[in-house]
């Protein structure tokens, strides 16, 4: 974790890529995909802390039709920029047999994270799996997993604001930024 000059100093070195006017059209968007596609299956909503907090939290008031929500806490990054070995420290609580499930999460990056969650989650029992990410990076190599629901396509780029964080800091950012 940065201190607060270091953090100062990240944040004034990057570059914005979406403005919170951007961020917000795209989650009404969302809100609009989501709700057609999944009004009609009272889904479980799952949220991948703690990226996915601010995103969830923006959400799910836009979301016009009943769903039951839990949490799940995986994490591939801690405070680092580059992914390791994946840590689970909470599977649902909720059961998921027989459910619809939604799971959301702040990035789809290399698509390790959410493809691991699918796996469990459809292992429990559920009936049937969607994925909804605010941002899914533009790599150049395959992934395990494509999301249902995009927010918007970001550059292969380290990213953060809107629940992303860099170096631990940032998160509370209501616009999308870049490191140089």
């Amino acid at each position: 974790m940065p201190n607060i000059a270091e953090a100062r100093g990240l944040i004034n070195s990057s570059d914005i890529l979406f403005s919170a006017e951007e961020v917000d059209a795209a989650v009404d968007r969302m809100a609009l995909e989501i709700t057609e596609k999944l009004s009609e299956t009272y889904p479980l909503v799952l949220s991948v802390m703690g990226g996915a907090v601010v995103f969830t939290g923006q959400l799910l008031p836009r979301l016009a039709f009943p769903l039951d929500f839990d949490y799940v806490h995986v994490s591939r990054y801690g405070d680092k920029i580059h992914g390791s070995e994946l840590v689970w420290k909470q599977a649902p609580k909720e059961d998921v047999r027989d459910r619809v499930v939604l799971v959301l999460d702040d990035i789809l990056d290399e698509g390790e994270t959410m493809a691991a969650i699918r796996d469990k989650v459809m292992a429990m029992g559920a009936k049937q799996f969607f994925s909804g990410v605010f941002a899914n990076k533009l790599i150049k190599k395959d992934k395990p997993i494509t999301a249902d629901f995009i927010g918007m396509d970001v550059p292969d780029r380290y990213v953060f604001g809107y629940g992303m964080d860099v170096r631990g800091a940032w998160r509370n950012l209501p616009a999308i930024y870049a490191l140089k």
